[in-house]
C-alpha cells in the first residue's frame, strides 16, 4: 500500500517538478547563464508560489474578513463567555452571514504542503554528488524525464560563490554560515507579517469600552493559541535556520527564494486593499 502511494505522489508531484525543473535548467545553460542551476531552483519556486496564489489569495480573503469580525467575535466572547456551545453557534452564525469559513484560512497551508515536499524530494536526486564533483543520481533523474531530449549529462552544483549540493556544516567557510543566518531571518520575516495579517492572533479579552482587559485571564483557547503564535513566530525560522545549517545549500535556495516571494505578495496584497 506504502509503495503505491510512493508511485502516486511519485506521479503527481515529484516527476513533473523534476521535469520543469530540468528544463528551465537546460534553457539557462543553452543561453549561457552562469549557475545555471541555482536559478532554475529559484525559478521553480516561483512557479510554484504562482500556482498556489488563488489559495493564498483566499486565505487573504479570510484575514481580511475577520479583520472586520473581530469586534464584533470580542463581543460574543464577553457576552457567552460561561456558555462554549452557545459562543461557538454565535461565532458560526456570523461566519456564515459573512460567508466565509475560518477553517479555509489554513488551506493554503495545506495545499502547498505535497508541492514543498515533491520540490525536497526532488532536489534531494540533484544534490547529491561524488567526490569529483559529478552527479550520484544522473541517470535516476534521466529516468524520470518524460523527453528523451530533456537528458542532461552533467549537473554544476555552483552558484555564485556556493556549491548548492554543500551544507554549511560540511562547507566550513564563513560565506556559508551566512545563509543559515539569512534563511532564519526570512522565514522569521515571513511569520511576523502572515500573523500581522492574521487578527485572530491578537485575541486579548476586552472590556466594554474596547480596550484589553490585561488583569482578565485568558482562556485556555486563548493561552493556547497565543503559544502557537509565538511558536511559529520564533521557533519555527529557528528550526528552518538549523535545517539549513545541516542540509545543502540548493534546500535553502528554495527557502529563501519562496519566503522572499511570500513577504513580497503579502505587501502587494495590502497595497492593493488600501
Amino acid at each position: 500500500m506504502f509503495e503505491s502511494l510512493g508511485t502516486i505522489f511519485s506521479t503527481l508531484f515529484i516527476e513533473p517538478i523534476l521535469n520543469v525543473l530540468v528544463f528551465f535548467h537546460n534553457l539557462y545553460v543553452t543561453v549561457g547563464i552562469p549557475g545555471a542551476f541555482g536559478f532554475a531552483i529559484i525559478t521553480i519556486t516561483i512557479a510554484i508560489r504562482f500556482l498556489l496564489h488563488p489559495f493564498f489569495q483566499k486565505q487573504m480573503k479570510t484575514a481580511n474578513v475577520m479583520k472586520e469580525l473581530k469586534p464584533q467575535l470580542d463581543a460574543l466572547q464577553k457576552k457567552f463567555k460561561k456558555d462554549p456551545k452557545k459562543l461557538q453557534e454565535e461565532q458560526l452564525k456570523l461566519y456564515k452571514e459573512a460567508g466565509i469559513n475560518p477553517a479555509s484560512g489554513c488551506l493554503f497551508a495545506i495545499v502547498q504542503m505535497p508541492l514543498i515536499f515533491g520540490l525536497y524530494q526532488t532536489l534531494q536526486l540533484f544534490l547529491q554528488f561524488d567526490k569529483n564533483g559529478d552527479a550520484i543520481k544522473i541517470q535516476e533523474i534521466n529516468d524520470k524525464l518524460y523527453f528523451p531530449y530533456l537528458a542532461v549529462q552533467k549537473i554544476d552544483p555552483h552558484f555564485f560563490m556556493y556549491n548548492l549540493a554543500l551544507s554549511p556544516s560540511q562547507a566550513g567557510q564563513w560565506h556559508y554560515f551566512l545563509i543559515p543566518v539569512l534563511t532564519a531571518g526570512l522565514q522569521f520575516w515571513q511569520s511576523k507579517v502572515t500573523m500581522t495579517a492574521n487578527p485572530m492572533t491578537d485575541i486579548s479579552p476586552v472590556k466594554e469600552d474596547g480596550k484589553k482587559d490585561e488583569k482578565k485571564e485568558s482562556s485556555t483557547s486563548d493561552e493556547f493559541q497565543k503559544a502557537m503564535g509565538t511558536q511559529m513566530k520564533y521557533f519555527f525560522p529557528i528550526m528552518i535556520g538549523y535545517f539549513s545549517y545541516t542540509l545543502p545549500i540548493g534546500l535553502s535556495i528554495y527557502w529563501n527564494a519562496f519566503s522572499l516571494f511570500s513577504i513580497i505578495q503579502h505587501y502587494i496584497s495590502h497595497s492593493n486593499k488600501k
